[in-house]
Formats: C-alpha cells, structure tokens, sequence
C-alpha cells in the first residue's frame, strides 16, 4: 500500500513538523466547556470479545496507522527521524496483556512512553472494550519485520525542545478532562464515540481546522451535519459520499474503512448529537 491510499483511508495523528498537530489549540478552545466523560461502551454485536475486539481495530483507526494487517508503516524523515508506526503483531506478542491496555489508553510501554500513539482519544475506553481490542491484538500471528526503534531528527528535536511537540504520555495527561461539549444525558453515548473517534481530525471541540492534511483539505467543522438529513448522513459514514452525492478525499477512505463498521445504533446517536450541536451553536 503506498502513502497516497493509506493517506486517504486514515486520520493522520502525526503531530511532527511538516505534518499535523494535534490537539494543543483543540484543548484550550474546549477547556471550559468539557468534563470528565462517562466510559460507555460500544455497541457490542458479538458476545466472542475476539470479534468485538476486531471491529474496534477498525472503528478506532488502529488499521489506518498501521495498515490493514497491523504490521505498521514507516513514516521516516530526514528532519524528522526514523519514525515506523508499530508492527502490533510483534507487539502483542511481546508485551502481557496488561501492558498492551496501558501503551493503547496511557501512551507508555514499560521501558519508554510512545512517540506518536494517540493515546488521549483512548483514555476513556470503557476496561471490557479495550480488554476485548487488546484480546483481540493476542490473537494475531506474528508477520511482517520487527520495526527499529524511533530516532529523533533534527525538526523534531526541535519541536521537543520548545515543548510543541508532547510524546503520547504527556497529551493523555494533558487531554484526560476534555471531550466533546456536553449536551445533555441524551447525547453521552455518541458524546463518548466521538471523543474516541471523530475529535482526531475534527478536535474536541469539533470545529475542525483550517490546517492542510497531506493529500486532503482542511477538516470542517462538524456543524456542517445539521444541514444533512438521517440517510444522506448514514450514507457519508458507509461510503464516504458527502451531501449531493460528492466523493470525499480523506473521509471517503475513513467511511469506508472505519465508519462502515459503526452499527446502526452508534451512526444515528452521532448524528443526533451533531444536528442538536448545530442546532445549539450554529
């Protein structure tokens, strides 16, 4: 798989310079209107926890950063540094399920704490979810090569110095209180699929940003869903399409590779939420 599809079918978390920055602006725009969120679940349509575990991997965009059969990608840079998303096989295979549960929802492997895993949007992870993802991950033969160790090039070290870039442990301390404005005990499941899902392009205040992804125009405000009806929304998360009909660049691949997995259930809670967001905050 080359850059240019994997760029399409994934929600680039790659916070190093030339690339996105995550949430810094996103934390303070939503700072006084946020409070710690209640860990719902997923719907669960399976009772085998491997298998509810599987779709999670999907719905939480564990196979965008690290391909489709899990065995990682490499993001390397000269300016950057040696940066190779994980090959979960080897990694599930090599850390006790514990482990597992703490580098997915606290950013931290025994030994270090991650570069670039997006840890704060799993923080909230209700314990039978992520024990049913990390499940799931134990499941996986070992394939595909053991990727090196991260270094840190010249851009980044820069970044880390003047505190712009925060490794996976820092923006889960950083991010722990935020989430999606509270509307209500209406909207707290889809409030909570949100934060999980949906913040990391759009920020937790989902306003979007004006930044350019790599391939992608800059994400909209998720406002933008009260001006859809129930089916045109259902369709963009199956397949990508927007309203009339438009093939949508980088949330067409997400749509369908991610989104398509939200149940019925998880789709229209979301799309309550946002047309009642809207409809509060035009």
């Amino acid at each position: 798989m080359n850059k240019s599809m994997l760029g399409v079918m994934l929600l680039p978390i790659l916070v190093v310079a030339g690339l996105v920055r995550t949430p810094v602006a996103d934390a303070e725009a939503v700072a006084e209107q946020t409070s710690a969120i209640e860990p719902f679940r997923f719907n669960v349509i399976s009772t085998n926890p491997v298998e509810h575990g599987e779709r999670l991997s999907a719905v939480l965009g564990c196979i965008g950063c690290h391909t489709p059969d899990l065995t990682g990608e490499d993001w390397s840079d000269p300016e950057l540094g040696v940066l190779w998303t994980a090959n979960l096989t080897h990694s599930a295979a090599a850390f006790s399920r514990h482990e597992l549960a703490v580098m997915i929802s606290e950013g931290k492997r025994p030994d270090r704490a991650l570069m670039d895993m997006p840890s704060y949007l799993f923080s909230e992870l209700h314990p039978e979810d992520l024990a049913a993802l990390v499940d799931y991950l134990k499941t996986l033969p070992v394939d595909g090569a053991q990727h090196p160790e991260p270094t840190i090039g010249p851009a980044l070290a820069e970044d880390i110095a003047s505190g712009e870039f925060k490794d996976s442990a820092q923006w889960v301390a950083e991010m722990k209180d935020q989430a999606p404005p509270d509307l209500g005990p209406d909207h707290a499941f889809a409030r909570f699929i949100l934060r999980a899902t949906c913040a990391e392009c759009h920020g937790m205040n989902l306003q979007g940003s004006t930044e350019q992804l790599t391939d992608a125009p800059p994400r909209p405000s998720l406002r933008i869903v009260g001006a859809y009806s129930a089916e045109e929304f259902s369709t963009l998360m199956k397949t990508g399409k927007a309203k009339g009909g438009r093939d949508l660049n980088l949330m067409g691949g997400v749509s369908r590779w991610r989104y398509s997995r939200f149940t019925e259930q998880e789709v229209k809670a979301i799309y309550d939420y946002l047309v009642e967001m809207a409809r509060q905050a035009p």
